[in-house]
């Protein structure tokens, strides 16, 4: 864990994982620019109409006048769409830009690496996506399950990152996996070295929890809301690329070290009940 965590921290210094750092920062210029063009003026105007039929807002509009700040109002109908419209912009990029980005930092760690590491193709595209469903949904349940324990000050904190750092690490093994591994050695791996893909899982969906930080600086420095919002999303890329290079090079060293074992010694004592993963991924193949 260790040794991959540093060679993590080093490639993210790479050129080419740099320029994969601001993918995200220009696609979503791209995307804002594109929708501003055509249709900024028609959704300004449909905040305004919103805002001025409104009986809600009096109390804010009669505060505006009582501090001499009524000018403020002409700003309140565009801050407004920027706050509504960034999120959505955000999370479609960091989407885009996850389905490419994963795959490249996969082939450049193989590539450098693991050259002579065997392509078997256990997993595709559709299968990903349906594993990422269902590990979804699982982690959504135990949030659900879960909730009552929340009053618990430790377990309030304990749950949230024991539930996403699972999420993590299911969703990071398969897309790693997806091209070099076998499914019985996904699985395989996945059972072997389960804890530390959990705690792997936990630490950086910790890390994830930074970004939060500069979304709550926007809302309290509105003026610089514009700036801070790309730095949040620089952030957010970041800290994705280090959790995928943090599993690739983990995961393709232990792949490199579990082919070199003899098949008869993996999965001993098995004549215990089915693993977990294995069951799941009978419901996945179903």
């Amino acid at each position: 864990m260790a040794d991959s965590f540093w060679r993590a921290v080093a490639y993210c210094f790479h050129p080419k994982v740099i320029f994969l750092s601001l993918v995200p920062l220009i696609l979503m210029m791209v995307i804002v620019m594109g929708l501003g063009a055509l249709y900024w003026d028609a959704a300004l105007q449909s905040v305004r109409v919103w805002m001025d039929a409104s009986s809600t807002l009096d109390w804010a509009w009669l505060w505006l006048e009582r501090m001499g700040l009524m000018s403020l109002k002409s700003v309140v109908p565009p801050l407004l769409l920027i706050v509504a419209v960034t999120p959505l912009v955000v999370v479609m990029s960091l989407l885009a830009v996850s389905f490419m980005m994963t795959p490249a930092l996969v082939n450049m760690v193989a590539d450098r690496r693991f050259a002579q590491l065997e392509r078997k193709r256990g997993g595709s595209m559709l299968q990903g996506l349906a594993w990422t469903l269902l590990s979804v949904v699982l982690a959504l349940g135990a949030l659900v399950l879960t909730l009552p324990l929340w009053w618990l000050p430790p377990m309030a904190m304990v749950m949230p990152a024991l539930i996403w750092g699972w999420l993590t690490y299911r969703v990071m093994t398969y897309d790693v996996l997806a091209d070099h591994a076998s499914r019985a050695e996904r699985l395989e791996l996945m059972r072997r070295y389960r804890f530390q893909l959990l705690v792997m899982g936990v630490i950086t969906g910790l890390m994830g929890a930074a970004p939060s930080l500069v979304w709550a600086s926007g809302a309290l420095f509105v003026a610089a809301f514009v700036v801070l919002i790309p730095i949040a999303v620089w952030i957010y890329t970041l800290v994705f690329i280090f959790s995928a290079l943090w599993f690739v090079h983990f995961l393709l060293d232990a792949l490199s070290q579990v082919r070199a074992e003899p098949p008869a010694t993996w999965r001993k004592d098995s004549t215990q009940a089915a693993d977990i993963v294995d069951v799941e991924s009978k419901i996945l193949n179903a």
